[in-house]
């Protein structure tokens, strides 16, 4: 079974994710902040993973930075996925895989998990 793990505060985003990724035979792991991200990353160890800007404590940016230099999770796939205008900027300036704006329809998610 393929792993994934997303981070974002929005508790409803979480829920609604969990719930139709498991639909599709996913293990789902969330989390509302980046505390300890590469602790919580290498205990869940994802296939891939979904990355909100805007999550406490060190921002989506900063969080995505340190997966990707990091040797053991650099060639784990990141996509990062915001509201934010400048989503495509941001997910570049965070060096993430892909990218995905909010909000965003499952077909559009799952077609994007699916190249990973």
């Amino acid at each position: 079974m393929k792993r994934i793990m997303i981070f974002d505060d929005d508790v409803d985003i979480l829920e609604i994710l969990t719930y139709l990724l498991k639909e599709k035979g996913w293990e789902v792991h969330t989390r509302t902040t980046c505390n300890n991200i590469i602790k919580v990353v290498s205990e869940n160890n994802p296939d891939i993973i979904l990355m909100d800007n805007w999550i406490p404590d060190t921002g989506g940016i900063k969080a995505t930075q340190t997966l990707k230099n990091h040797p053991e999770f650099a060639r784990v796939p990141v996509i990062y996925f915001s509201a934010n205008n400048d989503i495509e900027k941001l997910a570049a300036e965070a060096g993430s895989d892909a990218f995905l704006a909010k909000p965003f329809d499952l077909d559009e998610l799952e077609r994007i998990i699916n190249q990973f």
